[in-house]
C-alpha cells in the first residue's frame, strides 16, 4: 500500500514525507516481529515473511533515494534485490524502467515499462512514461497508440497527440485533431499557435514574395523549399541579426516543417529579439517537445526560454530555467 501510494505522487517532496515516517514504521514492524518470535511455528513462518517485507520496503526506499541523487545504476541494483524478494512487483518494474530510461538504455526501459503495464493496464503514470520511452526511441506509432488510449479517458491529454502526429509525419491527422480540440474548447495558447502555423503557410509565402531579397540563400530557399536550404538561411539570418527576415522565414518554416525543433528555436530567437516574449515562450515550449536526445539543442531552448521569462518578469520560471541551464 505504501509503495502504491508513493507512485501516485512522484515528486521528491512526497518521498521526503515518506522518509519522515519510515523510521517509526520500521520500529513498529520490528516490535511486532519481536513479539511474534515467541509464538508457535506458524506465527514464526509469518514473522519471516514480515522480515522480508521490511527488507523489501527498505531496499525500495533506498532505490528511490539513489534515483533522486541521479545514482541510477545503484538504484537498479537495489530494485533488482527487491525483485528477488517479491518478484514482478508493479512498483519495482516501473522504477526499473524509469532508471533505465535515465541511463538511455531504451530496450530495458521499454521491457520493464511494458511488464509494469501488464500488471496494471489502466495505470496513467505507467502509460505516460511508456509514451516518453517510445518517443525517445523514435517509435512514434507506438507512442500514439498509447496516447490515444489515455485521451479516451482524459480528453485534455489528447493535446499531446498533436505533437506525436507531427513527429510521425501525419500532418493531416494533427490538423484534424487541432480542429476537434478547438471545437471542444480544449486548445491552449501553445496549440493555438501550432494550429495557426499549420494553416498560414500560403499567407506567409505571399509576405516573403513581397520582401526584398538581399541574400543568395534567400533566393535558393525561395526556389527550393527544402529543410536543408531553410537551415542554412535561418542560421545566416541569425548570425547577421536580421530579425525581421528571421521572423518571417522561421514562421514559414514552422508551417513547412512543424516537427523540426531548429525552426522553433530560430523563431523563438527572432521573437525574443523583437521583444515579443509571450509569443516566444509559446513557440519555444512547442519546439522543445520535438527535441529528442540532443542535449545541446535542449540547452539552447532553455537559454531562450530564460530570456523570454526575464522579458515577462516571471520570477518563478526565471529561477527554474537558470537551474536547468546550470
Amino acid at each position: 500500500m505504501i509503495i502504491q501510494n508513493l507512485h501516485k505522487k512522484e515528486t521528491l517532496g512526497e518521498y521526503k514525507k515518506v522518509f519522515k515516517i519510515l523510521p517509526f514504521l520500521l520500529s513498529f514492524l520490528f516490535f511486532i516481529n519481536s513479539q511474534i518470535y515467541a509464538q508457535d511455528s506458524l506465527v514464526l513462518e509469518a514473522s519471516i515473511s514480515e522480515k522480508k517485507l521490511i527488507e523489501f520496503e527498505q531496499l525500495f526506499f533506498d532505490a528511490i533515494t539513489s534515483k533522486a541523487i541521479n545514482n541510477h545504476q545503484k538504484a537498479i541494483q537495489q530494485l533488482e534485490e527487491c525483485n528477488t524478494i517479491i518478484p514482478d512487483d508493479k512498483a519495482v518494474l516501473f522504477e526499473l524502467s524509469k532508471n533505465y530510461f535515465e541511463l538511455k538504455k531504451i530496450p530495458e526501459a521499454t521491457e520493464y515499462a511494458n511488464q509494469a503495464l501488464t500488471k496494471d493496464p489502466e495505470n496513467l503514470w505507467i502509460r505516460e512514461h511508456l509514451v516518453k520511452v517510445y518517443r525517445k526511441s523514435g517509435r512514434f506509432d507506438k507512442a500514439i497508440e498509447i496516447q490515444q488510449k489515455i485521451g479516451e479517458k482524459f480528453p485534455k491529454k489528447k493535446r499531446e497527440l498533436a505533437f506525436l502526429y507531427l513527429m510521425n509525419n501525419e500532418r493531416s491527422k494533427a490538423k484534424k485533431l487541432l480542429n476537434d480540440l478547438e471545437k471542444a474548447k480544449l486548445l491552449d495558447g501553445r496549440l493555438r499557435r501550432l494550429k495557426n502555423q499549420l494553416e498560414n503557410v500560403n499567407k506567409i509565402d505571399r509576405s516573403i514574395k513581397k520582401s526584398i531579397v538581399k541574400e543568395d540563400l534567400q533566393t535558393v530557399f525561395n526556389n527550393d523549399k527544402s529543410f536543408k536550404n531553410l537551415t542554412s538561411l535561418l542560421k545566416q539570418l541569425e548570425k547577421n541579426k536580421s530579425n525581421k527576415d528571421l521572423l518571417l522565414y522561421s514562421e514559414k518554416g514552422l508551417g513547412l516543417f512543424p516537427a523540426q525543433p531548429l525552426v522553433y528555436l530560430m523563431n523563438g530567437i527572432a521573437l525574443n529579439n523583437t521583444k515579443q516574449y509571450k509569443k516566444a515562450i509559446e513557440t519555444l515550449q512547442n519546439g522543445i517537445d520535438f527535441v529528442i536526445d540532443d542535449r545541446k539543442m535542449e540547452q539552447k531552448f532553455y537559454v531562450e526560454l530564460l530570456k523570454a521569462y526575464k522579458g515577462t518578469g516571471d520570477t518563478q520560471n526565471i529561477n527554474k530555467y537558470q537551474k536547468k541551464i546550470k
